[in-house]
């Protein structure tokens, strides 16, 4: 039993604020109406001012309008990357084959088929905690599968995944320390930290995206700004098309790279043939 016990709603948002949370009237009428008596209440309310994931003490965490289950030592999706999914269900064909790659609780890819027309989904993530949340969200919906990144996918999905959300870590190594804690005591590292320039865990994916990409078929990354060029150039290395998409309203900056149809290959090698005066490099 808490030895400070919390009673209005005044109280909570008093205690959550001197513990440092941003949106306390918000956080308080969530963990009130979450608590089933004044002692569940004081302890989510002590747990939360020290340091644990709102998300984690609710056992959900909303996303795209819909609330996921998310649990203890499971990456909590962010809002952010609301607009990854978007930009991905306004470029997704007919009958998609869609792969959510470190898939964290499944939301991303749950969220597409929710707004997207999907005959497939597969999702896959190297945290057995995360497996087991994202097969609660999934559901019927699709698989989920345990293992890094590409391997445990079946062979079946070479060359015919048509959407391929990637929710890689790109955290620089040397920042993870400057995170919250709750992403940095809370969350799994394996879902935060990206190596030395935090795009190494993307160079991977990218290396092998093209293989499981269906002609025309896309790759959707989430990036810093300040990553955005290397991302770029990493993309266009492994033969993918790359676009640029950000969204100022939630500091987004997302990257889709394109497997080029045969066709569209044909018209910028005619394109090409048809400028043979152009001025050589230096």
């Amino acid at each position: 039993m808490s030895v400070h016990p919390i009673g209005s709603l005044s109280d909570t948002v008093l205690a959550l604020r001197r513990a440092g949370c941003v949106f306390a009237e918000d956080e308080a009428r969530l963990l009130h109406e979450a608590a089933a008596t004044p002692d569940d209440l004081s302890s989510l309310v002590e747990r939360r001012s020290a340091g644990l994931p709102l998300e984690h003490l609710l056992g959900w965490a909303e996303f795209g309008g819909r609330r996921y289950a998310v649990g203890t030592g499971v990456f909590v999706p962010r809002r952010r990357t609301e607009f990854l999914v978007a930009q991905a269900a306004a470029l997704a064909p007919r009958r998609a084959v869609v792969v959510d790659l470190c898939c964290g609780s499944g939301a991303l890819g749950v969220a597409l088929a929710a707004a997207a027309d999907t005959a497939e989904l597969h999702a896959c993530d190297v945290e057995p905690a995360a497996v087991r949340c994202a097969r609660r969200n999934v559901g019927e919906l699709g698989h989920v599968y345990e293992g890094d990144l590409f391997g445990p996918l079946p062979d079946t999905l070479r060359g015919r995944i048509d959407v391929l959300l990637a929710n890689v870590p790109y955290v620089p190594t040397g920042d993870v320390a400057l995170l919250p804690p709750e992403a940095r005591v809370h969350e799994p590292r394996v879902a935060l930290d990206g190596g030395g320039d935090g795009l190494d865990v993307m160079r991977r994916v990218a290396a092998e995206a093209p293989g499981w990409l269906a002609p025309g078929g896309s790759l959707f990354v989430e990036a810093s700004e300040r990553q955005r060029d290397t991302a770029v150039e990493l993309l266009r290395a492994a033969g993918l098309s790359p676009r640029v998409l950000v969204s100022e309203e939630l500091y987004a900056t997302v990257l889709a790279g394109t497997r080029e149809t045969a066709k569209s290959a044909t018209a910028q090698l005619t394109g090409a043939a048809a400028t043979p005066n152009a001025a050589p490099h230096d």
